[in-house]
């Protein structure tokens, strides 16, 4: 249910030099997957400020942003270390082959979730009460595959926190084109996770983990994606209407929509082989082409 390697090599590794280290980290936490989710929140940032907010929201959004995936993908690692040693498409993972240390990645969380609060006590006064909420969605969606197949739609709902967080943060309330990117948001994430979900269906059953495709099968939770998919369009839409976004929003929508026709091209029931170009490329594409659009919209 969760990203990474499919190499398996479990053995003991030795400590890694300081650079090595730094290497091993920002592999371990997904950096790169970084685009996924900070166009969104950026995309809250315009469209609240209907334009530039000033480099003082910006750059304390961008240090919230970069703080809440660092502990969220910390406490996943975390959380998930002893599963991710048993499952093969994960055990090559840093924290099962020792490449990294558990406390290593516990101070990492730990100094991340202050530098979170930190930022949106510089923000306003919403952000500052908000961010203990915030921080117990960061830690505690990892959990809940453990106990719910919704655990899907739960990451979505705090991924798209971000979109919502960003907005409170430049208008200090949240309004309905907030709502409505952070249900955009937690559907379009619930999507995709979902078809990747698809993957572990045989693991998660021998493990008793909670996920769509394993508690009603890899058809169904493809059948779930593309309805989630269909709602990320229309809310979508929903708020270049709100917004009164112009002609460049509406083009870029299209692309986002025929995009997420493409990625549910590349699989089927019968076949994930392609799993990893709809996953990566393509919704990397989707979150930089709606934060370009929104922002061109704005204006054409």
């Amino acid at each position: 249910m969760t990203t990474g390697s499919r190499s398996v090599d479990p053995s003991p590794q030795p400590s890694p030099h300081r650079g090595e280290g730094v290497r091993y980290f920002l592999e371990a936490i997904k950096v790169e997957h970084t685009v996924f989710a900070l166009p969104f929140a950026y995309l809250g940032m315009v469209l609240a400020a209907r334009g530039w907010p000033g480099w003082h929201a910006f750059l304390w959004i961008t240090v919230a942003m970069a703080a809440a995936r660092t502990t969220a993908m910390c406490s996943n690692r975390l959380i998930d270390r002893h599963v991710d040693a048993r499952n093969p498409r994960t055990a090559g993972r840093h924290l099962p082959r020792g490449l990294l240390k558990p406390w290593q990645l516990t101070v990492a969380a730990v100094v991340s979730a202050a530098v979170f609060v930190v930022a949106a006590w510089q923000l306003n006064p919403l952000c500052l009460a908000l961010s203990p909420i915030a921080l117990a969605f960061l830690v505690g969606y990892s959990y809940t595959k453990f106990f719910t197949w919704t655990s899907h739609w739960i990451l979505g709902f705090v991924d798209g926190a971000a979109a919502a967080g960003a907005w409170i943060a430049v208008r200090g309330t949240i309004e309905l084109p907030a709502w409505l990117l952070w249900f955009a948001v937690t559907v379009w994430v619930a999507g995709f996770d979902l078809l990747y979900a698809c993957q572990d269906v045989e693991f998660d059953r021998r493990e008793g983990l909670h996920a769509v495709p394993a508690r009603f099968g890899v058809a169904a939770a493809i059948r779930a994606a593309r309805v989630s998919h269909a709602l990320t369009a229309a809310a979508l839409a929903a708020v270049g209407w709100v917004m009164g976004l112009g002609l460049a929003y509406w083009l870029g929508w299209l692309v986002v929509v025929g995009l997420l026709g493409y990625e549910h091209s590349l699989v089927s029931a019968d076949d994930l082989s392609r799993l990893d170009v709809a996953f990566f490329n393509v919704n990397g594409y989707i979150s930089v082409i709606t934060f370009v659009a929104a922002l061109a919209g704005l204006w054409f």
